[in-house]
This record gives structure tokens, sequence and C-alpha cells, in this order.
């Protein structure tokens, strides 16, 4: 790990001062979100953000040989009961989270946090070589890969197995109208719907796994309850509880989320644009 932390370093020097990888689009995002912040502070968030991206660049690298000794040191669970209290209630469980701190190791840990049968949803990558390989790290645990586009067929097939599923919450929806456009970070967001669809239509607990860096190489994961049995929430309190622990997380240390991810790409339309709209095509 020494060793890789220095090309880290240089991985920081790389995509920050030379390639400037989404460096606006990061700044954007920043100023948007705390327009109370100075420019000095900004800065600050976005070279220590940039420093992180650099780091879990380096972690996921070594997710492919990291042993489960050197993984559970690093990524120390501190609340088993939480999932301990579900499982025994009889409940499946989704384990929801962000982009924040460093969000794989906290999901291929998945297998050791409970005595669920662990699944975990992702986005396939257009590289097949690449998906390939990142499939076979991210399951080499024992957890059960279920891709985004097929969740509904999966999760219907797999509803009488005590199951928990990871989610990863804070992507822009590919579809907005599909989407539940709430406040987060000071501006209008279009959330994705995923973890309170099938956390309410199959009665499934869920706790969002909070996710901090102590410090390099060595984070902790924690999980808040959102709900004991979704099927009893109301429309939208899953996705407005969730979406209020990350922001509160990321306001408390927010170099650690994914700044350059192009996450308001989406424009909220209020009824009175959409008649504007109507007005001016005419």
């Amino acid at each position: 790990m020494p060793a890789l932390y220095l090309v880290s370093d240089f991985i920081y020097f790389l995509l920050y001062k030379v390639m400037k990888y989404r460096v606006n689009v990061s700044r954007t995002n920043l100023k948007n979100a705390f327009p109370e912040k100075s420019d000095a502070d900004l800065l600050g968030i976005e070279k220590a953000f940039y420093k992180h991206l650099a780091d879990v660049i380096v972690e996921t690298i070594k997710s492919f040989t990291i042993s489960e000794k050197a993984l559970k040191k690093r990524m120390v669970f501190l609340n088993p009961e939480v999932l301990e209290e579900f499982y025994k209630n009889g409940n499946s469980a989704i384990a929801v989270t962000g982009h924040y701190g460093n969000w794989e190791w906290a999901a291929i840990t998945l297998p050791f946090q409970s005595k669920y049968e662990p699944q975990g949803v992702y986005m396939p990558i257009k590289d097949r070589v690449f998906n390939r390989a990142m499939i076979k790290s991210r399951s080499r645990f024992g957890i059960d890969l279920l891709e985004a586009g097929k969740m509904l067929v999966e999760m219907e097939g797999r509803k009488q197995k005590l199951s928990i599923t990871g989610f990863i919450a804070d992507q822009s929806p590919s579809n907005p109208e599909r989407g539940y456009w709430l406040k987060f970070l000071n501006q209008d967001t279009c959330v994705a719907l995923g973890t309170e669809k099938y956390s309410r239509k199959y009665g499934m607990a869920v706790a969002f796994g909070m996710i901090k860096k102590v410090k390099r190489g060595y984070y902790t994961l924690e999980y808040k309850i959102v709900s004991r049995d979704a099927s009893n929430s109301a429309e939208g309190e899953v996705t407005k509880k969730q979406t209020s622990i990350l922001e509160e997380l990321i306001c408390q240390d927010p170099q650690f989320w994914l700044w350059s991810h192009k996450r308001w790409k989406h424009k909220r339309h209020t009824f009175q644009d959409l008649i504007l709209e109507n007005n001016d095509a005419k």
C-alpha cells in the first residue's frame, strides 16, 4: 500500500495539474452546493477531493488482490447489530450508500457484514474486457452482482431468499421523469427511485451505509436505519431520508464525495415552465 500511495500522488498530479480532469465540473458543483463558502475554502476542498479520488483509484486497483484479512482491517464495520436485527425479523434488506469515501471497498465487504445472501447492483461498463475485470474484482469475496437493467426480473426471482442488496443511490437517473425531485446540496436534484421502489414492493428493510475516512487507506462503515419495513412508508419517504443522510455526511467532510460526477445534468421544469415552452413552440 505505501508504494501504491506514491502512485496515487502521481495520479493526483496527472488528474488535477496536467489533465485537469473535469475540474470545471467539480468547481461548478462545489460552488453551487456551498455558495456561502469563500473561493479559498472551495479551492481547498477541490484539491483535497482530487487527492482522495487518486487514493480511491489505487485502492480500487488493490481490490483485485487484497486479502480478506487486510480488507477487514482497512474497512471496519462498526454496528453489525443493525443488520442482525433485520435478519432476525425475517426481512430482506437494502444497504444503500453514495459515491463517498471508498464505496468500492464498502461494497465488496458486504459478504462479511451479516448472514444475508449478499448481492449488489452494477451498471455495465462499455469496454467488455474492463467490465469482466470489474465484475471479477467486485465478486471475489462472494457478492452476487445484478445488472441494473435486469433488476425487476432478478429481484422477483429472489424474493423468497433472505438477501441484502447493495445500492449506490446518488447517480443521476437516465430518465428524470421516473425520478424523485428534492433539494440536495442547495439544488433541485432528481434522485433515482430504485431503493424505494424495491424496498416498498418487497417489504424490505433499508439502511444507509455511512463511510468515513479515518486516515489514508483506512475507513469505517456504520449503518443508519432508514426503514425497518419500507412497505409501510409513504411515497418519497425512503428517498428523502437516505438523501438527507448522505447530504449530512457530505457537509461534514465534503472532500470525500465524487464532485467530478455530472450530477445535475437534469433541470427541473415547473408547470409554468411547461406552459411557456409550449407557447414558444407555437
